[in-house]
């Protein structure tokens, strides 16, 4: 094995799926791209990470919600061109041709190109890791679409897109808890 720099070491672990954040700060909505999320446990509840920097977290800090919009891997393009504008200065749904749609229960709007929706209130801040804890609360997915591959940012500017899915479901059925 090869010495790696430990400022990449993030890159060995990081491809987790990439998300949109939708946002509506009581003016305007909002949509970052960020793969920085993690599933806790077994139930509807997640993190992702972004901090006062970014536009987007002002509106999660006020509002207590979002919406995770899972889009598809043929919408790469406008996941990085998402990535890397601002919110502040740029209406990305606009910009990008997105199509947002009216959530159930929150104010930040769904997204309908992408694969699936989850809207999200914020349960907690971990201002000390800029962690933000959500609880799903309606989750919406999308029966129409035929690219249904998901994207994963590796971090260094490449992605990793889904394949074939494995099932295993059989050898863990008693592993894993009831209705999962």
């Amino acid at each position: 094995m090869r010495t790696m720099p430990l400022s990449k070491a993030f890159t060995l672990i990081e491809p987790g799926p990439v998300v949109w954040v939708t946002t509506w700060d009581g003016k305007k909505n909002n949509v970052m791209t960020i793969s920085w999320t993690m599933v806790l446990d077994f139930t509807p509840r997640f993190a992702l990470t972004t901090g006062a920097w970014n536009y987007s977290f002002r509106a999660l800090d006020k509002t207590r919600e979002c919406v995770l919009a899972i889009p598809g891997a043929d919408l790469l393009d406008v996941v990085v061109g998402i990535g890397t504008c601002s919110g502040a200065d740029t209406d990305k749904f606009a910009k990008f041709h997105l199509t947002p749609v009216p959530a159930r229960i929150v104010q930040a709007p769904l997204i309908k190109e992408c694969l699936a929706n989850i809207e999200c209130k914020v349960v907690d801040i971990v201002r000390r890791h800029d962690i933000i804890v959500l609880e799903a609360v309606a989750a919406h997915i999308s029966t129409g679409r035929k690219e249904t591959r998901i994207l994963h940012a590796v971090g260094d500017g490449t992605f990793i897109v889904d394949g074939r899915r494995l099932d295993r479901r059989k050898a863990m059925a008693s592993k894993l808890p009831p209705g999962v």
